[in-house]
């Protein structure tokens, strides 16, 4: 779970557009790291939020309905745990802050061609760092920008608590909960919510960091990706969903209803046009970025513009400098082939390597073309390639921006946060476009 607008066109290091990670060893103090990721996983893509930690949970939550459940010494020994972790943020140090940043970058840093990283040179600055001790917090925050600022890697950043807390609107659940699919005693898979955001809607309501999500309206959602639950989970602001959720290893079951409360706004405009000799319609969707809504407006968009005559599409992504890469994922597949390669991923950790796959038959089966310019960035590109290198779209315009990096971006204890590069992706066709982008077939509609 754990992604985001790309500034691509200036010198500031943009945020993030693509975010995987795994969950963290806890540090210094068993400070959980909180991470705001998009973690690949076996044939889909996890949904990445804001994580907090559970602390603050409303358990007397008026629309909190209790199943109590057998006890046991070990369900016990686990709500004593889950405890410590909830209390031991507000007691988290200086030390202990800068600490847990520089493990993140320990466990998860990707050196995608500074050369600066190594583990001894970073070991050595973890005792200069920690040799003295920190006295206030903007000095914390400092120290931390630093030791990022020393990888050499524009993208990998500290993020003050009002930046970090930016990163809801691109909540994919429209409840502020992180989903993970994760592998059951029996071989199957299960839903975890591997975070919150903090204070938002499940939070309030009553669902815990770590709980497994069982039914989504009345539909068991075991088994299914976490994309897919998303989907469930998501409709218009303000309105309810019932969730059931098992807190820990052993209960209790909970049946909990959630006010949705989207913070992201459609991405996608779009009309109809005819060609000039008038036998023909084109339709035209701009998408300005990747954000939760944006797989689902920009079908709705393209179905619209389908029933109501287009022959083809233009798919504009010039200046879209990226967002959300699982949304750039899950849109390529709304055209591709079952089977067809989205995109190629790599990183420091064996599960970021990966071969990302359409699992069925495109949505939309009319030509495309795709505007491109020097602004197209990041999820844009992984879109332009996947059609393209799948022969489903020529791209026009102008090369690309050549962001192919993927970041997660990690909590801290006092609501500060980091993004840290911790793996690239790679084209259908083997082209790694970082630093390169990649050249239109043509630079004007043919």
């Amino acid at each position: 779970m754990n992604i985001f607008l790309c500034n691509c066109s200036s010198p500031s290091p943009p945020p993030i557009t693509l975010s995987h990670h795994k969950t963290p060893i806890p540090t210094t103090a068993n400070l959980p790291h909180k991470t705001l990721i998009h973690a690949l996983t076996a044939g889909a893509l996890s949904i990445g939020l804001l994580v907090s930690p559970p602390s603050s949970i409303a358990l007397d939550s008026p629309s909190v309905q209790t199943t109590p459940s057998a006890s046991s010494e070990y369900c016990r020994e686990d709500e004593t745990e889950e405890k410590s972790a909830e209390t031991a943020p507000e007691l988290a140090t200086n030390d202990a802050i800068v600490e847990e940043a520089w493990q993140i970058v320990n466990d998860s840093f990707l050196d995608t061609g500074a050369r600066r990283w190594s583990p001894q040179t970073w070991m050595q600055k973890k005792e200069d760092i920690l040799g003295s001790s920190i006295q206030t917090r903007s000095r914390a925050h400092d120290i931390i920008r630093r030791m990022l600022a020393s990888l050499g890697d524009t993208y990998t950043r500290f993020l003050s608590p009002p930046e970090f807390s930016k990163m809801a609107r691109y909540d994919m659940t429209g409840i502020g909960i992180n989903l993970r699919e994760v592998s059951d005693d029996n071989g199957g898979v299960k839903l975890k919510v591997l975070g919150l955001i903090l204070d938002g809607p499940a939070h309030t309501a009553g669902v815990r960091q770590g709980d497994e999500l069982l039914y989504v309206n009345g539909v068991d959602v075991r088994g299914k990706s976490a994309f897919e639950v998303s989907s469930l989970l998501q409709g218009p602001n303000e309105t309810f969903v019932s969730v059931m959720v098992k807190h820990g290893k052993c209960g209790p079951v909970q049946s909990i209803k959630v006010q949705r409360q989207l913070v992201a706004r459609t991405p996608v405009f779009y009309r109809l046009e005819q060609i000039e000799n008038g036998s023909s319609s084109v339709g035209y969707v701009r998408l300005k970025e990747f954000n939760a809504l944006a797989r689902k407006d920009l079908a709705t968009a393209l179905k619209r513009l389908q029933d109501n005559g287009a022959s083809y599409f233009v798919l504009d992504l010039r200046d879209n400098r990226g967002g959300l890469v699982q949304a750039g994922i899950e849109i390529a597949k709304l055209f591709l082939n079952k089977g067809e390669t989205v995109i190629y991923t790599v990183g420091k950790d064996p599960q970021y390597q990966k071969n990302i796959l359409a699992e069925s038959a495109p949505l939309f089966t009319a030509p495309v073309i795709v505007l491109v310019n020097n602004n197209t960035a990041s999820a844009s590109e992984i879109v332009a390639t996947a059609l393209h290198d799948n022969c489903r779209a020529v791209l026009v315009g102008e090369r690309t921006f050549g962001k192919a990096l993927i970041q997660s971006v990690f909590e801290l204890p006092d609501g500060s946060g980091v993004v840290v590069t911790i793996g690239k992706y790679v084209t259908p066709n083997h082209m790694d476009i970082n630093g390169n982008g990649v050249e239109p077939d043509f630079q004007k509609i043919p």
